[in-house]
């Protein structure tokens, strides 16, 4: 099926003008939040795009549910304390949620930690930090299209309830997680491996549960225990063999990570394409309610658990990547590579979820870094990406792709769109070490 991506030049040119900024920023998740708030402290003015009717990205919408990356792996976090890693607007976002009483003190996740946070304390501390900076903020609107002149970003044109129109600036920052604005201009992408990328996943919320007993069988671990597994490898039904379960800042509440999501045929999914997208949708809902059924069945403490809801969206983890002039790569990773173009660090472990057997392979007592370059496209002007869609090989993004990491590629990505600005400088000629720089 082919997808028709550019509009007529001379339809561009009609369409009414919003407006122009320095910086436009589309998508409003954990990256693009930071790169936001980040460019528009700075002095610019920073229009922030998203298609829904608030900001987190798949933190919210996908109700993922946790910051994960914040915490170095370490043999045994039952003896260990937690070693948080990352600062900077992770930090800054991470004690925002906390103070307004919207995240967990850190639970155990296997080798390392993770914090829950309440979806609704979220978005409004997402609103806060966006309005107090004085960023721009459109929802309910999505990126159709991209001007460009010599291969250069110039605008978008953008579709609302009031129909289309067009905006100019002068930098973009993809923040979609997707790469919609790089794929748009026509720039490289790829996905996966040789195509193949990780299944999404519908994350649910159900309450009244027993938290005593609860934690009593389960532990303290929120990664199921082999006495679950075993019985997960028993139903037939329930395709994921290995599930979290997180408790929230609510009582009674559990937060979980228990679907695999493939198509009704049991093929791999891609939801760049709008028939997947659907289904994906679908089957997960089905999914949901089976493993819903299997702990009021089988997990004590669950037995009077009511449903809350379902995420708003399937969690996505891995579309298209861009070809920077930097690339992550799986070694990078395994080898815990350090370098002194670093923008993260990151200690998460390679997580792949796709194929008949999902691997996870721990990164401990130690960390690796992911350098700027890989939010640079090697061609195509005045545009940068922050999140999951920057330059990494397929197993290598299964670790780098976490919330924490979201957060300082969208603050470094706002750092180069200023320098950028400021020194007339394209993001492809800039010295990592500028970046970094700024972001101690």
């Amino acid at each position: 099926m082919t997808y028709r991506n550019n509009l007529p030049a001379d339809y561009k040119n009609q369409l009414p003008c919003f407006g122009t900024f320095d910086i436009i920023v589309v998508g409003g998740g954990p990256a693009g939040i930071a790169a936001a708030v980040s460019a528009s402290e700075l002095g610019n003015k920073v229009l922030l795009i998203e298609q829904l009717g608030f900001l987190g990205g798949a933190a919210v919408s996908g109700m993922s549910g946790t910051i994960c990356g914040l915490y170095m792996t370490v043999a045994d976090p039952l003896v260990a304390k937690p070693e948080q890693i990352i600062f900077g607007f992770a930090e800054r976002f991470r004690d925002a949620l906390y103070q307004a009483g919207g995240l967990t003190d850190p639970q155990i996740y296997g080798k390392t930690w993770v914090a829950t946070h309440d979806c609704a304390t979220y978005k409004r501390v997402a609103t806060d930090m966006t309005r107090q900076a004085g960023v721009t903020v459109l929802y309910h609107t999505q990126m159709v299209d991209v001007i460009t002149e010599d291969d250069a970003f110039k605008g978008m044109v953008l579709h609302t309830k009031s129909g289309f129109t067009r905006v100019n600036a002068k930098k973009a920052i993809d923040a979609s997680g997707d790469a919609d604005v790089v794929y748009k201009m026509g720039l490289k992408t790829s996905k996966g491996n040789d195509g193949v990328i990780q299944n999404p996943t519908m994350m649910f919320k159900v309450g009244n549960v027993d938290m005593q007993q609860y934690l009593s069988y389960w532990g303290q671990d929120t990664i199921s225990p082999p006495k679950v597994v075993s019985m997960l490898e028993a139903e037939d039904e329930l395709l994921r063999k290995k599930v979290w379960l997180f408790p929230t800042v609510n009582p009674g509440e559990l937060l979980v990570n228990a679907t695999k999501v493939t198509g009704f045929d049991g093929r791999a999914l891609d939801v760049t394409n709008p028939v997947d997208h659907s289904e994906a949708e679908q089957f997960s809902i089905y999914q949901a309610q089976n493993f819903f059924k299997f702990m009021r069945d089988n997990i004590p403490g669950c037995e009077n658990a009511y449903f809350i809801d379902y995420a708003t969206e399937v969690g996505v983890r891995q579309t298209r990547s861009i070809d920077g002039i930097a690339k992550l790569m799986n070694d990078d990773v395994i080898n815990k590579r350090k370098r002194e173009d670093s923008i993260a660090k990151t200690s998460w472990p390679i997580e792949l979820h796709y194929g008949a057997k999902p691997k996870t392979e721990w990164l401990v007592d130690d960390y690796y870094d992911v350098p700027f370059h890989t939010l640079v496209p090697k061609s195509g002007q005045d545009v940068i990406v922050a999140g999951r869609c920057l330059s990494s090989e397929h197993e290598a993004l299964a670790s780098c792709r976490v919330t924490a990491q979201c957060f300082e590629y969208g603050r470094a990505a706002a750092f180069a769109a200023d320098l950028s600005i400021k020194e007339d400088l394209a993001f492809q000629e800039m010295e990592a070490a500028q970046i970094v720089a700024l972001m101690q």
